[in-house]
């Protein structure tokens, strides 16, 4: 894996978010632009927390932007903590490796005063610098993306009041107040009837609005059911119930971690990705299982006998899934995104604010799964 700083380009699946994300030519990487307290979560989760780690998008490293307002366009690269470029995946690695056992925290910033904010209504950050990522969304033929904002309370102890009093109103408007998340956009293979509802590539794109003013505490579970059981996209209630299971199972995982770490995430955000082309779904979930099947069968028969005594097969038991999860084409994701507001708080126990909109959204995926 290359990054060519001459060839990034602007990210066109992201589901909601601010402007300015890029990815790589080849689109395995995503470069979304951050403050430097994001980084500080990422590389602290890779370092000291990697059950956390997992449940993220993963981390490679960070991007230095050459200007503020012309991100999509900078001369950009993966930097060591001396500068050096990194182009190279094992290079980028071993560069985040070390940056992160160095463990240099930047020093915090003061909370800006209350007559400095102004909201970016999704426009791109005043920042120059970038996290790199894997890019969650690579694989999919036609990825379908829900992006779910998660808490009843949106803003972080040092946010400016302004803030406050703007993400209460909203919260208190939006299925925040009862369920704990609100649907913050949506991208859908063939997700209208309506052809004149469709962009270039045939998705129907729900921007913020659609969750902030369209979905309430009424409607909320017809609309999860709307983006996952999608007819004119071939997936069927089989297809769709078997991607409802699996993302109640991931989802468990994910309540199970933030159960045991203790840490406060304000405006973090649940980014679910399953395969939206019913015929690439059904495919993938058919070769997903004859590999596991191949495999379990091989794990059965590790050894081998010549001339009466046991010998152990070259590949090991780890090798061989590890080799397997590679040819598996992808069928979904569940990640934990977005930590421009997330911290660490040893001593006070687990983030019951984001919990509750976790637990909400299995719950409404178990209720799809066995309707």
């Amino acid at each position: 894996m290359v990054v060519d700083p001459q060839s990034l380009k602007s990210y066109g699946h992201a589901a909601a978010g601010h402007a300015g994300t890029m990815s790589d030519e080849d689109g395995k990487l995503f470069i979304k632009p951050c403050v430097q307290a994001e980084i500080d979560f990422y590389e602290t989760a890779k370092r000291d927390h990697p059950e956390l780690s997992d449940l993220m998008p993963e981390y490679m490293g960070t991007l230095s932007l050459s200007t503020l307002d012309e991100a999509s366009e900078a001369v950009a690269a993966v930097v060591s903590d001396n500068g050096n470029v990194k182009t190279d995946k094992d290079q980028i690695t071993a560069a985040v490796s070390k940056q992160i056992s160095a463990g240099n925290a930047a020093p915090e910033t003061a909370p800006a005063a209350d007559n400095e904010w102004v909201p970016t209504k999704g426009g791109k950050i005043s920042t120059n610098k970038a996290v790199v990522l894997v890019n969650n969304t690579y694989g999919f033929k036609k990825p379908n993306i829900l992006d779910v904002k998660l808490g009843v309370r949106l803003w972080a102890d040092d946010a400016p009041e302004k803030k406050k009093v703007k993400f209460d109103k909203i919260s208190e408007e939006t299925t925040h107040r009862n369920f704990g998340f609100r649907i913050a956009g949506m991208r859908m293979y063939k997700g209208s009837d309506n052809p004149a509802d469709l962009d270039d590539e045939d998705y129907r794109v729900y921007d913020k609005d659609y969750g902030r003013f369209s979905v309430n505490d009424n409607n909320l579970v017809s609309e999860f059911r709307h983006f996952v059981f999608n007819k004119n996209a071939g997936i069927d209630k089989e297809l769709g119930q078997a991607v409802c299971k699996a993302f109640v199972q991931t989802v468990d995982n994910v309540e199970e971690v933030l159960s045991q770490n203790e840490t406060r995430m304000y405006s973090a955000s649940l980014l679910f990705v399953f395969e939206g082309d019913g015929k690439a779904l059904r495919s993938a979930i058919e070769k997903n299982n004859s590999i596991v099947d191949s495999v379990s069968d091989r794990l059965l028969t590790t050894k081998r006998v010549d001339s009466g005594i046991a010998i152990e097969d070259e590949e090991s038991d780890d090798d061989l899934l590890e080799n397997a999860m590679k040819s598996l084409p992808p069928i979904f994701s569940v990640k934990l995104i977005d930590f421009a507001h997330a911290t660490w708080v040893p001593g006070q126990g687990p983030d019951k604010n984001m919990l509750k909109g976790v637990r909400s959204v299995r719950d409404i995926f178990q209720t799809l799964a066995t309707e």
